[in-house]
Order: structure tokens, then sequence, then C-alpha cells
């Protein structure tokens, strides 16, 4: 694969990371507040099944990543719990841009 396809990758990656971070935020601190103090459990329901598909779309794109750049399991698992704890991705993509901006 050429390096322009790997900086691809590595970015679909990045940026599947943010917005799956981003719809558990709005999950977390809009949706879920609608539920429990406006009683509106519609916008979990919907919230909770936009957010579920993206990470499961995240999750595939992990794995390929992980085997393309032949990331550690340590690597892989750290991603994972990176991905439901609310703000770490942030901080990881700083990391992974780096790392794109070296692999062109």
């Amino acid at each position: 694969m050429s390096e322009r396809k790997t900086f691809k990758l590595i970015n679909l990656y990045r940026h599947t990371a943010l917005v799956e971070a981003i719809s558990y935020l709005i999950l977390l601190f809009i949706a879920m507040p609608l539920k429990y103090i406006w009683d509106i459990p519609e916008a979990v329901k919907y919230f909770g099944w936009i957010h579920g598909w993206l990470f499961l779309f995240y999750f595939a794109v992990l794995i390929v990543a992980a085997f393309k750049y032949r990331w550690s399991i340590l690597r892989i698992v750290y991603y994972l719990i990176a991905s439901v704890l609310p703000f770490l991705p942030f901080l990881i993509d700083k990391k992974l841009k780096q790392e794109s901006l070296t692999a062109q």
C-alpha cells in the first residue's frame, strides 16, 4: 500500500474516533439529561442508536488500522478503553495526528 493510502487510513481512524467520541458526549451530556431530568426518552433512543452504529464502525476501522500498522494488543486495548472515557479520544488524536504527518 502506498504512503498516501496509509496516510488516508490513519486519518480515517482519527476522524472516526473523533466522531464517535462526539456522539458519546452528546449521549452522555445531552440525551441522558433529557431522558432522566425532563422525561424525554426518545433522545437516548435515537442518539443511542447513532452512537452504537458509530462505535461499530469505529471498532472495524480500529481493527483494520491495527493490522495495517501492526499495533500491539496493548495499544488496541488502550484505544478501546479510551473510547469509553469521554475526553481521552481528543488527547489521543494529537498523537495520531503526529503519526499521520510522519507517515507522509
